[in-house]
C-alpha cells in the first residue's frame, strides 16, 4: 500500500479555470516523471492494445480526425496528434456532455525519463462542481496515472475491478481525494468549500460499507 501511496504522492496537481466561447470551464491539471523514454510513454498513451493493458479498452479509429470509443467510458476525436509529445482529445460521456477535452504533453527529461502532464479542461455544471470539485474527476485521473507506472514498469493490477473494492484501493482513493483537496484549497477556494467537495468527492469513489 505504501508503494501506490507514494506513486500518488508523486503527482502535482493544480486547479484553475479558462474562459471559453462555451462558458467559463474547470482545469484539473497532473504532472509527474516517468523513468521510461518518451518514445515508451508515448506509446504507451497511443497504442490500442497497451492503452488496454493499463486503463481500458479502446476502440475506433485512432489517428488525427478519428473517433475513438473507451469501454464504458468516455468518447470522442482526435484533436490534435504530434508524436511523441502532445495530444488532445474530446472527452465526451453521457447525454448532452458540453465541452470536455483532455490534453496529455510529454517532455523528455534525459535518456530514460519522461516529465507527463494531463490537462483536463471542461465545462461542469456549477451543482456538480459544488458537490464534488476537482476531485469528480481527479481521482480518476490519479488512478489513471498510476496504473501507466505500473504498466511502463512491467507491472499491472491483476483484477482492477475487484481491486477497486479492497481495503488498499479505498484508502488510496481517500488519500487521493484529500490531495484534490490540498490542491482546490491552494486555488483560492475558500476551506468551508473545499471541505465539501472532498466530502462529496470522498463518498463517491469510497461509500461506506453494507453492515454485515
Amino acid at each position: 500500500m505504501s508503494d501506490f501511496i507514494d506513486e500518488i504522492n508523486e503527482v502535482h496537481r493544480a486547479v484553475g479555470t479558462r474562459d471559453l466561447a462555451e462558458g467559463e470551464a474547470r482545469t484539473v491539471l497532473l504532472r509527474r516523471t516517468y523513468d521510461a523514454a518518451v518514445e515508451d510513454v508515448w506509446d504507451a498513451c497511443t497504442d490500442p492494445e497497451r492503452i488496454g493493458r493499463w486503463f481500458l479498452p479502446v476502440t475506433g479509429e485512432l489517428k488525427l480526425g478519428g473517433h475513438y470509443q473507451l469501454q464504458g467510458n468516455a468518447g470522442g476525436e482526435i484533436l490534435r496528434c504530434e508524436p511523441p509529445r502532445l495530444l488532445r482529445v474530446s472527452w465526451l460521456f453521457g447525454e448532452n456532455p458540453g465541452f470536455s477535452e483532455v490534453e496529455v504533453r510529454l517532455t523528455p527529461e534525459g535518456g530514460e525519463r519522461t516529465v507527463f502532464e494531463l490537462e483536463h479542461v471542461a465545462v461542469v455544471p456549477a451543482e456538480f462542481w459544488d458537490r464534488f470539485g476537482p476531485g469528480a474527476t481527479g481521482v480518476g485521473w490519479d488512478l489513471a496515472l498510476l496504473g501507466l507506472g505500473l504498466h511502463l514498469r512491467g507491472n499491472m493490477i491483476d483484477d482492477p475491478s475487484a481491486w477497486e473494492q479492497s481495503d488498499e484501493a479505498r484508502a488510496l482513493m481517500t488519500h487521493s481525494s484529500a490531495a484534490w483537496g490540498e490542491a482546490y484549497l491552494a486555488s483560492g477556494a475558500p476551506e468551508d468549500v473545499v471541505n465539501a467537495a472532498v466530502a462529496g468527492t470522498t463518498a463517491f469513489y469510497v461509500p461506506e460499507k453494507p453492515e454485515g
